[in-house]
């Protein structure tokens, strides 16, 4: 299916002009035989690789959530934050503002600030070194970072460990989701990546478990929930020595006959001769296409021209829509918002551990229905639903929280739960995976790296802000805080009604038709005299 597409493109002067040795590897390749199959089957060398590699994604969610629960543990604001503890036992600031203190969300906060410049780092490391070198660098800098804050014996050392674990974000989440994309079938694509964000979701229900029982050890208990990082850091630093490199990467390297033994790993068969030919025959294309245009140099200009603003947008819109979503203000601060809703200490680590419950259960559903429903379809209506969740968050703090009263009424405060509960559902089924699985899909061979690394840059930025900003947003719109998330919510469903395209079952070398097909972006990309490789039912999704 994907030779047949590839060979509507070779009536290209260009392509069919050029020398048989550039079409295919320098050395003869096995012989091709009847099975075309081979390419798309799910083999047990491709899960296991894909399983082990997002171990990143576990830590990823991990440390996104530790922190957290850790940040209202009193054993450890007594030993760094001593004035909260005050605020917190006092009562003096009220519900809405007893962690409002800039120090204290950069606790939080510095984790994405520091993957947001190892990000930059970490993309010319890939595509000179290749995936399984940069997930190499990530576990070494999680397992720095997990040791440093279980050893903690000041403030320097506390944010010295979430740097470090910054650093490791950066770095896995620059690799992995590229990794996983040029490895799967294209049949298997989407349920491939959704494995980061299933051990993503895994990684948050186990930080939560955590630091609920964490909790009740006293006054040590804060330090296992940093160190308990170390074993999986560790997985992942010998996965990037163990597992190969992505076939993409090695041709794009001109490592041809690596990228030979790689897929027969791979597909688990030696015949791979017209998988191999396709991507080199796609990587000269790509290449012929991009001699044919003026652009400027380096990767990340071309990512700004006129022909890529499509992606570029996307690759915008995807991170910043995530965060303003509210999930992750829920997932940086769950317990202080669950105790801004009156919750004690341990009814609001209980509660977050049921929201990572549900978190992981959602993950699971959608790497099901994926590939199956579609992207957008999954997008819109969970969009929906957070929407009318944050309302009636919003109203049910509004409406109980007034005068003197503190608390939430047993019935509300199961109400809350079950609404976030939801929430969470719906965000881990949509903008939680999509916003990394479609960027992964959408960028050409030759800005992958540049894309990613802004899609990651981007989401780092915004996470920045809001868990630097959110506790005091919470303590100046208090429960309006989550009609502010609502109103983002209306535009996010609006973005993508109108201008994220289906790419449920393209491949990711086609991609161009489907901008080229699109109501809207078709007015920026080169639509030139290529026929179209897009099968026309895929035709009638674009839109």
């Amino acid at each position: 299916m994907a030779s047949d597409k590839v060979d509507r493109y070779l009536h290209d002067e260009r392509i069919n002009e050029m020398p048989a040795f550039q079409l295919a590897p320098q050395k003869p390749v096995t012989p091709p035989s009847a099975s075309s199959k081979d390419k798309d089957k799910l083999t047990w060398y491709i899960i296991s690789s894909s399983f082990a590699a997002s171990t990143g994604g576990f830590l990823y969610g991990y440390n996104l959530v530790a922190a957290g629960g850790i940040s209202i543990m009193n054993d450890f604001l007594r030993a760094f934050y001593p004035a909260i503890l005050d605020h917190k036992q006092s009562g003096s600031h009220g519900n809405y503002c007893k962690y409002d203190n800039q120090a204290f969300q950069l606790f939080s906060s510095s984790l994405c600030l520091a993957a947001l410049f190892a990000t930059f780092l970490a993309s010319p490391v890939t595509r000179k070194y290749g995936h399984t070198t940069t997930m190499i660098g990530a576990g070494i800098f999680y397992m720095l970072g997990s040791v440093m804050g279980a050893a903690a014996l000041n403030l320097t050392m506390v944010y010295l460990s979430r740097v470090l674990m910054g650093c490791g974000i950066g770095f896995s989440n620059q690799a992995i989701p590229l990794y996983l994309s040029e490895i799967a079938p294209l049949k298997h694509r989407g349920k491939l990546l959704l494995f980061f964000s299933l051990e993503l979701a895994f990684g948050l229900f186990i930080a939560n478990l955590t630091n609920f029982l964490s909790n009740q050890r006293h006054p040590w208990g804060w330090r296992v929930s940093f160190a308990v990082c170390i074993v999986p850091a560790l997985i992942l630093t010998i996965t990037g020595m163990i597992i190969v490199d992505s076939p993409y990467t090695l041709i794009a390297q001109g490592r041809h006959e690596h990228a030979q033994i790689v897929l027969q790993k791979l597909r688990q068969t030696d015949d791979v001769h017209d998988e191999l030919n396709e991507l080199i025959k796609g990587r000269a294309i790509l290449e012929a296409e991009e001699s044919k245009k003026v652009k400027p140099k380096g990767q990340l200009w071309s990512l700004f021209s006129s022909h890529h603003r499509p992606h570029l947008i996307i690759a915008i819109a995807m991170p910043f829509f995530q965060q303003m979503s509210g999930f992750d203000a829920i997932l940086f601060y769950g317990p202080s918002v669950f105790g801004a809703a009156g919750f004690k200490d341990g009814a609001a680590l209980y509660s977050t551990l049921i929201t990572g419950f549900f978190a992981f259960i959602s993950t699971l559903i959608a790497a099901y229905i994926v590939d199956h429903v579609g992207r957008r379809k999954i997008l819109l209506y969970c969009t929906v639903a957070m929407f009318i969740s944050m309302v009636v968050v919003a109203t049910i703090l509004g409406t109980q929280l007034r005068g003197t009263v503190e608390t939430l009424s047993h019935v509300a405060g199961i109400i809350e739960v079950v609404v976030l509960c939801i929430v969470v559902l719906a965000y881990k089924a949509s903008w939680g995976p999509m916003a990394w699985l479609i960027p992964s899909e959408i960028f050409p061979q030759e800005i992958r790296s540049t894309g990613q690394s802004l899609v990651v840059s981007l989401n780092m930025l915004i996470k920045f802000s809001v868990a630097q900003s959110f506790l005091s947003m919470l303590c100046t719109f208090k429960f309006g805080i989550f009609l502010f998330f609502a109103g983002w919510l209306v535009v996010m469903g609006i973005f993508t009604y109108f201008l994220i395209p289906e790419t449920r079952g393209i491949q990711i070398d086609s991609m161009k038709t489907l901008w080229d097909q699109h109501w809207y972006w078709k007015r920026f990309t080169l639509v030139d005299h290529v026929t179209s490789p897009m099968a026309p039912e895929k035709q009638a999704e674009v839109v």
